[in-house]
């Protein structure tokens, strides 16, 4: 009987990712093997209908069988944008050389290469212990999420948040490092947006992944029925919470629906009768 199992499955999992990865640090250095025009059609549409670029994703997926993408034409692009817009800073606000090639790899290191592999790690392993679904039986093949994926998506979100805090920033720089009310808003509004805009690509990332379920709840909902794998729901939630919302749940259908009176049928004919009479009454007047 042939074996339906495999005992060497992660074994056999990391051998193919240390490939992978040798031949994306290869092709860093081949600007011939990158696609360029490629990488700066995802970046228009990741500020414009980010969603597209995930559905691609989805076919590199299908075609190559994995997320991530082997072409390092973005993270590279995305660098070299993020050094200019570093040294046009240092430009506008007088640093010399030396203090303004410190400014370049600190902002390089800390903004980009070593948050985004932090952040990537931690939804690595977030995603691969508690939100992946698991295979059903032995035959299905076993879908885990990349790490250079997570950091494909770390990327995506970076990118348009790069585009507000730093080119949008950089020309608005004159009005808001002035006082007042008005500067305080709008660099507080750029933040916020810019932050918003991260979280929500980094969701679009994961609910892409069809080995990923991000469970979601309705709790005033017309169903009442928890919990709801809703695509549409920006609001993950696991199942070990759903015993906190009970409670809710319960107010929801005892307290806040609303009650509805029923009339029984004699109730009815002395309303009708009451009316008859006001009509008649109008009628004489």
């Amino acid at each position: 009987m042939l074996p339906t199992t495999s005992r060497s499955r992660s074994s056999s999992s990391s051998s193919r990712a240390n490939p992978m990865f040798l031949q994306y640090f290869r092709r860093i250095v081949k600007w011939q093997q990158m696609d360029v025009e490629y990488t700066f059609w995802q970046m228009l549409n990741l500020c414009t209908s980010p969603k597209v670029v995930y559905q691609h994703t989805k076919y590199h997926k299908q075609t190559k069988n994995q997320w991530a993408r082997d072409d390092p034409a973005f993270i590279v692009i995305c660098s070299l944008l993020l050094v200019v817009a570093t040294l046009a800073y240092c430009a506008t606000y007088d640093h010399s050389s030396s203090h303004a090639i410190v400014v370049v790899v600190s902002v390089f290191l800390s903004h980009f290469l070593i948050t985004g592999a932090v952040i990537a790690t931690c939804c690595w392993f977030l995603t691969n212990s508690y939100l992946r679904e698991e295979a059903p039986n032995s035959h299905v093949v076993e879908q885990r999420v990349e790490w250079l994926y997570t950091f494909d998506v770390h990327c995506n979100s970076f990118f348009p948040m790069f585009v507000l805090l730093y080119v949008v920033h950089y020309f608005l720089s004159p009005l808001l490092i002035t006082h007042g009310f008005i500067p305080l808003l709008l660099s507080n509004l750029l933040f916020m947006v810019g932050a918003s805009y991260y979280h929500y690509l980094n969701f679009l990332g994961y609910d892409a992944l069809s080995a990923v379920n991000l469970y979601s709840a309705s709790i005033f909902g017309t169903n009442n029925i928890l919990p709801l794998p809703n695509r549409d729901c920006d609001c993950p939630i696991p199942y070990s919470d759903l015993k906190r919302i009970q409670p809710i749940k319960i107010l929801h259908e005892h307290v806040l629906q609303p009650k509805v009176i029923e009339t029984k049928p004699h109730q009815w004919n002395h309303m009708g009768s009451a009316l008859h009479i006001h009509h008649q009454v109008i009628a004489m007047l």
